[in-house]
């Protein structure tokens, strides 16, 4: 037990670079769908370049921060199997299992973008991009507070949060339309 805190630290610091990962790469994919839609050389130019940042953001940074973050937490969970008695922690992992699929999802999104396919709008992609930070704040108050009684506030939290965001959505997207610099 000794160096359940070593495991610990490694296991919190690929949650934060997979989460980084996860909040960058949407972002990337809104700048690939707009440039897919400008004018040439500037849609191949922006195309490649952004292609090529997608690539390794997501190959070098995200897939290796997500297996490492996985192996560190069920490292974890062998050393103290009695978290899993805890309520907060089922509800925890049903969270990672949502984290896991909006993952997958998003390698889905990658793969066509690579390929040249766009089927998502840029608008999409935004909303998309706010997927993890819902599940970060979940898992988050979940972990700080220790009680599946507590995360129902969280719950509530998150989709007022929700609600905020697709606000200030519509808000940015009405500035855009007026004036597409911004």
């Amino acid at each position: 037990m000794e160096y359940y805190y070593y495991i610990k630290s490694l296991h919190l610091i690929f949650v934060i670079t997979w989460f980084a990962g996860l909040f960058y790469i949407p972002r990337l994919f809104v700048y690939q769908i707009e440039a897919s839609e400008k004018p040439s050389p500037e849609k191949e130019i922006l195309g490649k370049q952004l292609a090529l940042m997608a690539k390794r953001l997501w190959n070098i940074i995200t897939w290796p921060s997500a297996i490492l973050a996985v192996i560190f937490a069920i490292w974890l969970l062998l050393l103290r199997p009695d978290f899993l008695q805890e309520p907060w922690m089922r509800v925890k992992l049903g969270f990672v299992v949502l984290l896991i699929i909006y993952h997958l999802k998003t390698h889905q999104y990658y793969k066509e973008l690579q390929n040249g396919i766009v089927t998502k709008t840029s608008n999409f992609m935004r909303l998309w991009n706010e997927g993890a930070t819902f599940i970060l704040f979940a898992v988050v108050f979940l972990v700080v507070l220790q009680s599946a009684l507590n995360w129902i506030f969280g719950v509530v939290g998150i989709i007022v949060l929700g609600i905020l965001i697709t606000l200030g959505f519509k808000i940015y997207k009405n500035i855009r339309d007026k004036n597409p610099e911004a």
